[in-house]
């Protein structure tokens, strides 16, 4: 039996339009590569898994009775995966012309480089920052405080990379989970995702084991995809920051112990607080919108101090 070029996992859930579309790019811009796909579906009621039997029946589907989360719902398409490398791919994501082609050609001839990342479009096609540096606690501070919508010093955009357009190779030390590719010894090395990460944080974690691991980390303009995530990920939520929250501070207790998760929680606790009291202010003068996003973040400050993060 032959082994295929590509793994490709998918974790979905209620997303049964733009997973149609994802799976779609990607048989139509297989380019040659013999390609596995595991969709792993997370209890979606949108019909999705029904789909997929229908419309892609070459797709091998994992169905969980309940929302698993990203992490554990990947780890259970990795034990499927049987490809020189493995792909983690949204399920709100369309791949674009030869990317898949030129992500496994690149993993190809780089073996020192563990996993990679491409270029990420909006809808509209304009540039995603993916691809960042790991969040340091200085980094925190810049991105809680604003600074780091500061043009000068490029220090301040540190984290997100803000002064680089992904046009060029580079290390980094973040991939976003939107599009990340490994090789499957990195897999079997490094170990799988960590499931304590239910959603947030879980490729950071990951991405830093890596690099630990001696592996290089790269991003590669070898091609693009599309990501509809972002347009959904900045409407207000406090659940969503909440998780985001604990993500970050986990991140730290993991890779920096206690002081650093303290000192993390403390960051990110003033940057929360002062946002509540400021929309709180312009609310109680009748600024437009200002009453949903003064709930919004005293929501967050009251969940940090009930949750103990």
């Amino acid at each position: 039996m032959n082994t295929p070029d590509l793994s490709i996992v998918i974790v979905e859930w209620n997303t049964i339009d733009l997973l149609r579309d994802c799976l779609r790019s990607v048989y139509d811009n297989a380019a040659g590569l013999d390609l596995e796909v595991i969709v792993v579906d997370n209890a979606s009621t949108d019909g999705s898994p029904a789909m997929v039997e229908t419309e892609f029946p070459q797709v091998i589907q994992l169905k969980n009775t309940d929302n698993r989360g990203f992490a554990a719902a990947n780890n259970q398409g990795f034990e499927h995966c049987s490809g020189r490398h493995v792909l983690l791919l949204n399920s709100d994501t369309y791949v674009l012309s030869d990317v898949l082609l030129q992500s496994v050609q690149y993993l190809d001839t780089h073996p020192k480089v563990g996993a990679m990342g491409c270029r990420v479009l909006n809808p509209d096609k304009t540039m995603q920052r993916t691809c960042s540096m790991w969040p340091r606690l200085l980094d925190l501070v810049f991105m809680s405080s604003g600074l780091w919508k500061l043009k000068k010093p490029q220090l301040f955009g540190r984290y997100q990379m803000t002064h680089w357009q992904r046009d060029t190779e580079r290390d980094v030390e973040v991939i976003s989970g939107c599009y990340l590719m490994v090789r499957r010894e990195v897999l079997q090395s490094v170990g799988p995702l960590d499931e304590d990460f239910f959603f947030f944080g879980e490729e950071t974690d990951w991405c830093r084991r890596v690099r630990d691991a001696g592996w290089q980390l790269k991003f590669a303009p070898v091609g693009e995809i599309v990501h509809y995530g972002s347009a959904s990920a900045r409407r207000l939520n406090h659940r969503r920051d909440l998780m985001l929250t604990d993500a970050t501070i986990r991140l730290h207790r993991k890779h920096g112990g206690a002081g650093s998760a303290a000192a993390a929680w403390a960051i990110l606790f003033g940057f929360n607080l002062s946002r509540a009291a400021f929309w709180s202010l312009r609310s109680a003068l009748h600024a437009q919108g200002a009453s949903d996003r003064a709930r919004h973040f005293r929501n967050v400050v009251f969940g940090m101090v009930k949750a103990e993060i």
